[in-house]
C-alpha cells in the first residue's frame, strides 16, 4: 500500500476502503506517522478544493467520515508508537441548548489529523462541564459551536465559568457557527472566531502556535 494511494482514498472519499487500506499500510511495516501525513495531504486537498468551491458541505462531512475510519485503525498504532509528540490538548464542544454538530464534527476530523489532541464532549454542553474538563486534561484551546442565534449567550457563559474558576488566563477560547462573526464573539468573551471548521483549524494552528 502506497502513501499516495491513501491520499487519493481521502480526496476521492473513500469512507468504505480507507480502514482495509490503512490497516495493510501498517501491516506493511508502514511508520503509522507517515500514514498519518499521508492521510492529513488528502485531508489539506478536499479543504483546498472546498474552499475553491469545487467541494462542497457533504464532501466535507464525507471526507470527515472517511478520516473517522482511518483513525479507528490508526488511533492505537500511534499511540504504540514510541515516537513522543507534543501534542495541543483541544476541547471541542457545542455549546448547552444546542443540539448541531456536522460543523464541529468536521472540524474534530481536521483537528485529527492535524495531530491535535482531542477531547470531543459532544452536543449540548454545560459550562461547568467544560470547566472541569479543563481541569482534567490540561487543554489550552477550547473550540465552540453555537448554530442558534438563542444560543450564542452561551459562549459568555463558558468564559465567565472559566474566569470564576481562574483558567480563562491559560486557555484560548475559540468559537464558529452561523449567528456568529468576529465582533460578537469578542464580545461574548471569545479570543477568535472562525467562518467554517477549514478555517477553524487554520485558526486554531494560529493560536496553538504551530
Amino acid at each position: 500500500m502506497d502513501f499516495e494511494k491513501l491520499t487519493e482514498l481521502i480526496i476521492e472519499l473513500e469512507v468504505d476502503d480507507i480502514e482495509a487500506a490503512v490497516k495493510e499500510a501498517l501491516e506493511d511495516g508502514k511508520d503509522p506517522f507517515d500514514v498519518l501525513s499521508a492521510l492529513t495531504k488528502g485531508m489539506d486537498e478536499v479543504g483546498k478544493r472546498y474552499e475553491e468551491k469545487e467541494y462542497y458541505l457533504t464532501e466535507l462531512v464525507l471526507a470527515g467520515e472517511t478520516m473517522k475510519e482511518a483513525f479507528k485503525v490508526l488511533q492505537p498504532a500511534l499511540a504504540a508508537s514510541d515516537r513522543s509528540v507534543d501534542k495541543t490538548k483541544i476541547i471541542l464542544a457545542t455549546v448547552k441548548g444546542d443540539n448541531h454538530d456536522i460543523g464541529k464534527n468536521i472540524l474534530g476530523s481536521l483537528l485529527l489529523s492535524s495531530g491535535f489532541e482531542l477531547h470531543d464532549l459532544g452536543m449540548d454542553v454545560d459550562a461547568d462541564v467544560i470547566v472541569d474538563k479543563v481541569k482534567e486534561t490540561g487543554a489550552t484551546i477550547i473550540a465552540l459551536s453555537s448554530l442558534l442565534t438563542m444560543t450564542v449567550e452561551q459562549i459568555k457563559s463558558v468564559h465567565e465559568a472559566l474566569k470564576v474558576a481562574g483558567l480563562r488566563d491559560s486557555v484560548k477560547l475559540i468559537v464558529g457557527g452561523a449567528p456568529l462573526n468576529m465582533e460578537l464573539a469578542k464580545r461574548l468573551g471569545a479570543d477568535d472566531f472562525a467562518d467554517d471548521a477549514v478555517d477553524g483549524v487554520r485558526h486554531i494552528k494560529a493560536l496553538a502556535g504551530k
